[in-house]
């Protein structure tokens, strides 16, 4: 197995290409992502077509184990999950659950976690810093280039595999 990981501009690109992995056969258990809380600032709230969590009330923070699919923003509805040295993050997915726990390690022990290098995991830390939407798939060898043309296609930057 190897986890794709990437950045997106917008919450919307990211919750596309995340759509289009499921058409393509990739369970909840196998997509994460996380990105900046910037509710209240008018930023990018996502329009991409999906819906995540158990139920509607998203309202307790992250999701773990939740389904991603529906109609709604998939992270629009999340409440916010303080990570030190970021702030008020929303997050869905594998990652979630690590996050949960993360206020020693932060972004970068949970990336650890899920075999991405410390050096790889600071860097995707900073980006989500900066305000980009961090995904990451865990896919089987045969799938990896499947992923790849999905993030490509949905405006992906600093595509690597681990």
């Amino acid at each position: 197995m190897a986890n794709i990981i990437g950045t997106f501009g917008m919450r919307d690109e990211a919750e596309r290409a995340v759509h289009e992995l499921k058409k393509k056969g990739f369970g909840d258990d196998k997509l994460s992502i996380v990105a900046k809380d910037d509710r209240g600032r008018g930023g990018d709230r996502g329009e991409g077509g999906l819906r995540m969590g158990r139920g509607t009330d998203m309202s307790g923070g992250t999701v773990s184990g939740g389904a991603i699919g529906g109609t709604a923003g998939v992270l629009a509805g999340l409440g916010a999950l303080a990570i030190p040295g970021i702030g008020p993050i929303v997050a869905i997915g594998p990652i979630a659950a690590g996050l949960t726990g993360a206020v020693a390690g932060g972004l970068v022990g949970s990336l650890v976690d899920l075999g991405i290098p410390e050096d790889r995991s600071k860097f995707y830390e900073s980006k989500v810093k900066e305000g980009k939407v961090l995904a990451i798939v865990k896919a089987n060898d045969d799938q990896v280039d499947d992923v790849r043309d999905v993030y490509g296609k949905f405006g992906a930057s600093d595509i690597e595999i681990h």
